[in-house]
């Protein structure tokens, strides 16, 4: 079954904020956790999200980011002033990046441009990015322990550099972040591919989340997976990931190898003609431009 992400999914799992940008919230016997911070804009909803399924904001025990983008650790910075006892946690790459004004600048910059969609949320309150701590540096097989259920870190690159998968082998759920791609959010049935940092990696992360027992993804924008659609989604992104690489290869060919001609051209096509990616338009054309380098640059060596 595929489901849009929102609401009480299982006694164990819940999601806090709303399907374009959920942050999964996995309740133990002794702690909780959340998976993901989103976007900052939605910081006081999420932390509506937290009294409201936990009882009160200083239930939530834990955070953990899944990789360094804005739309998955912008509200980390909010939620860690409105819950001091909050333990954060991430790739051990991640507290670097968020000391870099640089970095901080252009991740409020991309959240500012979606400010409209989200102003009655927001209202006045103060949710810029700034630069904060982690408290746990997770790499591959560190776990939290819930109570009852445990949350495995692991190291999952390819979409990011800093990329972490959590897999809860008690539930059998899996919330990968973008390394295993993004389903289109009017159906669930395409995949989005998301290789960014490498191709390879990405491909080998997704192959070592395949062999994982699976019976729920949590994915990172709009939907959630159950069942038999859970445990073949892997396999499909998989596939759609080679087939991008050829579609990315033939523009390159048909631009005569001209990087920024077919950027345009795939942009033309896979975000304006399909109209199948919610993405907002500035952060696509940033990703697509990192990945049709990439793979121009793999193609040329």
């Amino acid at each position: 079954m595929k489901s849009y992400a929102s609401g009480t999914i299982t006694p164990e799992i819940a999601v806090a904020g709303n399907p374009m940008y959920p942050a999964y919230i996995v309740m133990g016997k002794e702690k909780n956790l959340m998976i993901d911070a989103g976007i900052n804009l939605l910081g006081p909803l999420y932390l509506t999200s937290i009294e409201t399924l936990t009882g009160r904001r200083e239930n939530l025990h834990y955070l953990a980011i899944t990789h360094s983008h804005y739309d998955h650790l912008g509200a980390l910075p909010y939620l860690k002033r409105k819950i001091p006892t909050l333990k954060t946690g991430g790739h051990k790459s991640i507290p670097p990046l968020l000391k870099k004004q640089s970095v901080l600048d252009r991740m409020n910059h991309f959240s500012e441009l979606q400010r409209e969609f989200f102003k009655d949320i927001t209202g006045d309150e103060d949710v810029r990015l700034e630069s904060v701590e982690l408290d746990m540096l997770l790499s591959d097989g560190d776990t939290l322990d819930l109570g009852g259920i445990t949350c495995q870190a692991l190291e999952t690159p390819g979409h990011t550099r800093d990329s972490l998968s959590f897999y809860i082998p008690e539930l059998k759920a899996l919330f990968p972040g973008e390394i295993i791609g993004v389903p289109d959010w009017k159906k669930g049935d395409d995949v989005q591919v998301e290789f960014l940092s490498s191709y390879d990696q990405y491909r080998a992360s997704l192959k070592r989340l395949m062999e994982l027992d699976i019976d729920f993804i949590g994915m990172a924008h709009d939907w959630y997976f159950t069942g038999d659609d859970a445990r073949s989604y892997l396999g499909k992104s998989l596939e759609a990931t080679m087939a991008y690489r050829m579609l990315i290869e033939e523009f390159l060919l048909n631009a005569g190898g001209d990087v920024e001609k077919a950027i345009a051209l795939i942009a033309a096509r896979e975000y304006d003609e399909k109209g199948t990616i919610f993405q907002e338009r500035n952060a696509y054309m940033a990703n697509l431009t990192a990945q049709v380098r990439h793979i121009a640059a793999i193609t040329a060596n």
